[in-house]
């Protein structure tokens, strides 16, 4: 059996083999645009390495003929003193599980090949940045220090990316979102591309439309000198991603007509994972936009009318129970409320619920009264909590925090990157504008403006709009039934419809 695949050929695979993430790069690579060089570790040795308890044989010849091409492919060599070549490590299942199992980055980054790569960028501090970040990242995965052998280091990664898929997040996701657990994960390895390499270097993620309303505008977080890990974790503060248009017009410009051109592929909205590096723009992920509720329904309605898919195929996009989604709860005035602090708003949606300051008390709390997670930011481990909460607010983080990431996945209202929001779960408090509050002190989220406000203030429903009026009519259209009924029966109706078409 052979347990590697080159990252171009992995259109020609199922997702089961080679994962999301790889099938999107490939993608990327059709299309035209910029992906780091890699290969492939398949779902089927991960399955192996789960059962047995080892990488399986075959395993390490493969990994050298991969390393050696790889090392062709850029000029470079593993590990080595001169022209170094470092790479990432990087889990891609089958389905997305967003920040929940291990990833390595600058792994091959030796005493020696640092050295090296301090020589060849003229820039010391660079190079002990990347080191520095390597050697943090391995010791999350693997829990052991780094040997300072390069063939090493990616044998030890892949066995931590691969038993990071049985790890009790890992585990907590799966069964939240009934994903089977035999599956088993990908292992992606690609060349290096370094966020923090210069001034015109950098990283962020982007959506090719708002996730919270549907918009037709770029939206995500960008970081200037930095890389990757530190847009998603949300221990960083993020920048919106317009300031990219002007620090490096010609990178937004390309990024621009990427997002254009992936959007005509998917005839969807799309989100990808870039880093640039000297002002080049290099594509690490990409997958559909996935939006749900009102923003669901707004892109559907606008694919329609930008000739991407037609009105049939919109109705078949919008479950008839995303509908109760779609009139979202406002706080009625912000003025009105007693306002504790402001945020950014992550996931649309009111929530309303009593401070927890852990993840743990969430858990334990959430049996009796309905809870809000407050963290500074959150991390897969904090996942129990954010599975039990009715609303998430973090200090930290942008839209595309891990947070956000997964508050919007699991449809719950959040709020992140309170500025001047301090927590302490030692204490078990949360301190604002001068202002305390402790664990158990109810609040009201409101995911859309982005307030955390104390008590229980009055909630306004949005009226529904234009783009929901639009798809029911197409609805009525296809069920041949105008009568007055409920929004989701009125849909449920059409597609209905739309399957005994299909049937005959």
């Amino acid at each position: 059996m052979r347990w590697i695949r080159p990252i171009s050929a992995g259109l020609r695979e199922r997702p089961e083999t080679v994962g999301g993430k790889a099938l999107g790069l490939a993608l990327l690579h059709r299309l035209g645009l910029r992906v780091p060089a890699g290969f492939v570790v398949t779902a089927e040795a991960c399955r192996a390495f789960l059962r047995d308890g080892r990488l399986p044989a075959g395993l390490d010849d493969e990994l050298g003929t991969a390393v050696a091409d790889l090392e062709r492919a850029t000029g470079r060599v593993f590990g080595g003193p001169r022209r170094p070549l470092a790479v990432s490590v990087r889990s891609g299942a089958g389905v997305s599980m967003p920040g929940m199992m291990s990833t390595v980055l600058g792994l091959g980054l030796t005493t020696g090949a640092t050295a090296g790569l301090a020589a060849e960028t003229g820039d010391r501090r660079f190079a002990r940045d990347s080191r520095r970040r390597f050697l943090a990242s391995f010791a999350a995965t693997s829990d052991a220090p780094a040997p300072d052998d390069a063939r090493r280091q990616l044998e030890l990664a892949l066995r931590a990316v691969f038993a990071s898929w049985d790890a009790p997040r890992a585990r907590t996701y799966r069964a939240v979102h009934d994903i089977p657990h035999e599956l088993g994960t990908a292992a992606v390895v690609q060349a290096m591309v370094f966020g923090n390499r210069d001034d015109h270097s950098g990283t962020g993620v982007a959506f090719s439309r708002d996730p919270t309303t549907g918009e037709r505008v770029p939206f995500g977080d960008v970081l200037f000198g930095r890389q990757g890990d530190d847009v998603v974790s949300g221990r960083s503060a993020t920048r919106p991603l317009r300031e990219l248009a002007a620090r490096e017009p010609a990178v937004w410009a390309e990024l621009l007509d990427a997002l254009g051109r992936i959007e005509r592929h998917y005839r969807d909205a799309c989100y990808v994972e870039f880093t640039h590096q000297s002002g080049e723009l290099w594509f690490l992920q990409v997958r559909p936009g996935r939006f749900g509720g009102a923003a669901g329904v707004r892109l559907a309605t606008e694919l329609v009318d930008e000739r991407l898919i037609g009105r049939e195929e919109a109705l078949r996009r919008v479950a008839p129970g995303q509908l109760g989604h779609v009139r979202t709860p406002r706080l009625a005035s912000p003025g009105e409320a007693d306002v504790f602090a402001r945020g950014l708003g992550a996931c649309p949606g009111v929530a309303v619920g009593r401070v927890a300051t852990t993840a743990a008390l969430a858990v334990r709390m959430a049996g009796e009264t309905p809870v809000v997670l407050v963290r500074p930011e959150t991390s897969p481990d904090d996942l129990p909590g954010l599975t039990v909460a009715a609303g998430v607010v973090t200090a930290r983080g942008g839209p595309a925090s891990h947070a956000a990431v997964v508050a919007r996945a699991l449809g719950r209202p959040a709020v992140v990157g309170v500025a001047g929001l301090a927590v302490d779960a030692q204490a078990g408090t949360v301190t604002a504008g001068g202002r305390t509050l402790g664990d158990g002190d109810l609040v009201t989220v409101d995911g859309t403006g982005g307030e955390i406000a104390l008590g229980r203030p009055r909630v306004v429903t949005q009226p529904a709009g234009d783009h929901l009026r639009r798809l029911l009519a197409w609805a009525d259209e296809v069920s041949g039934d105008h009568s007055e009924r409920d929004e989701a029966r009125r849909l449920a109706a059409a597609h209905a419809a739309l399957a005994s078409r299909a049937e005959s």
